[in-house]
């Protein structure tokens, strides 16, 4: 049996480790925005066949145009969504797609303002704690009879998976940040998207690891709260590697042939998944121990 509540310090050790380096670079880089947040440009060009949207991307690499985003429209149209560019830009991308497409007409060329205003971002962050603030009362409410058997109560129990939940949207916010300011990783309403999958990942997996604790609680006559909360682990560890281990062998694959649309949306949920196992078995269940013996110290 691993004694990974009794090695609890090690886990919280190994999470400062990728938290700190997250957190300063959001404190002195932040989030790099794409143009769903900040606005930019919205090019469309009529073709006479349907244009490759993989060639395209190849011949508009090199232009140094930074992220930017290529969408069909209908069957021989397409448009280009990128940052706020000049005239000199725009005949350089229509020059560079005629090299394979001579008879490429361009349609249309337009600034767009941001799809994520200030009012909406500051409504989503409002909802976002709404929904943080409905889990847990969610939580204590489903864990509810717990203090009858456990030395903590069920707020804990909700309280610690808040805090796992924190902890995974830190560490993928975290190595964004990073990402952005070395390989200009921009942060667009995908990442939004993926940011809320991997908290109802991540809760889901603490809810199942603090479920196998109540029943053990309710069985484990004589054991220490400690040797309880280990053991509900350990009998639930194999289960939850393994369920992870699926979603991220077929998010890898998404990965590495998926396209480059999907690849930032696909990054961020293996990052944010894997964060979210580990803490499910090795940040939140172990917090539950931490706080009970702070508990019992206060007493003394």
């Amino acid at each position: 049996m691993f004694k990974i509540i009794q090695k609890r310090k090690i886990w919280y050790g190994l999470s400062l480790l990728f938290l700190i380096p997250g957190m300063l670079s959001l404190i002195l880089w932040g989030l790099r925005l794409g143009n769903d947040f900040t606005g930019g440009s919205l090019l469309e060009y009529k073709f006479s066949k349907q244009p490759e949207i993989s060639a395209i991307n190849d011949m508009l690499a090199p232009l140094d145009l930074g992220k930017f985003s290529l969408s069909p429209v209908g069957s021989d149209g397409l448009t280009i969504k990128l940052k706020p560019i000049d005239q000199e830009t725009v005949d350089k991308i229509t020059n560079a797609v005629r090299e394979k497409y001579e008879d490429v007409q361009m349609q249309s060329f337009e600034s767009i303002g941001p799809t994520i205003g200030a009012e909406l971002r500051q409504k989503a962050f409002m909802m976002t704690g709404l929904v943080l603030l409905g889990i847990l009362f969610y939580v204590t409410y489903v864990f509810r009879g717990v203090s009858k058997n456990s030395p903590v109560s069920s707020w804990v129990f909700g309280g610690a998976t808040i805090v796992a939940l924190f902890h995974d949207a830190l560490v993928v916010l975290g190595f964004v940040s990073i990402f952005g300011h070395f390989f200009n990783f921009e942060v667009d309403t995908l990442f939004v998207t993926a940011l809320l999958t991997v908290i109802g990942f991540s809760v889901h997996d603490t809810i199942v690891v603090f479920d196998r604790i109540r029943e053990r609680l309710r069985s484990s006559y004589g054991h220490s709260f400690e040797t309880t909360v280990n053991e509900s682990i350990n009998q639930t560890i194999i289960r939850s590697i393994n369920t992870s281990a699926t979603v991220l062998i077929t998010l890898l694959a998404l990965y590495l042939f998926g396209g480059e649309s999907l690849r930032d949306f696909v990054l961020v949920l293996l990052i944010g998944i894997t964060a979210g196992t580990y803490s499910s078995i090795f940040i939140a269940s172990p917090l539950l121990i931490t706080w009970e013996k702070i508990r019992a110290k206060s007493r003394r």
